[in-house]
């Protein structure tokens, strides 16, 4: 049997000192997360980001940077995640379009408020990676 691991992005943007999370409906209840998803066949990373982003949360996003390449092994359903961070810049709202199956919600929070919310990411990369923005961190 060959191991392949999933292959996800993640778009992290922060504006005003917020970052943009989206609370989604999950089998572990609701959940916070990154605006993210899986990488279709034939699709570039930065595609993925870009139609990911869209669909969850009706922003347009334009990525410019990579903000880091992270391994996440979930014990909970036994899958290991590879994800491509973006950041990037909003370029449009479309208020009016639905979001994706299972998304409640698009919310701008603050580093702390998402920190206090931790019991409730989908992953620990949802911090790891703001963290890193924080930090500078880009490729």
């Amino acid at each position: 049997m060959i191991w392949k691991p999933n292959v996800t992005v993640a778009a992290v943007v922060e504006r005003d000192g917020r970052f943009l999370l989206v609370e989604e409906e999950t089998e572990r209840g609701r959940l916070y997360n990154q605006p993210a998803g899986h990488l279709d066949p034939g699709e570039s990373l930065v595609h993925a980001v870009g139609r990911e982003m869209l669909e969850e949360t009706a922003y347009t996003f334009k990525p410019t940077g990579l903000l880091g390449i992270y391994q996440y092994h979930s014990t909970a359903d036994g899958v290991t995640y590879i994800r491509f961070a973006f950041t990037g810049e909003i370029a449009a709202h479309d208020a009016g379009r639905a979001l994706d199956h299972g998304i409640i919600r698009a919310a701008w929070l603050t580093p702390q408020e998402i920190r206090r919310e931790s019991d409730r990411h989908r992953s620990p990369l949802v911090m790891r990676c703001i963290d890193d923005y924080l930090a500078g961190r880009r490729y």
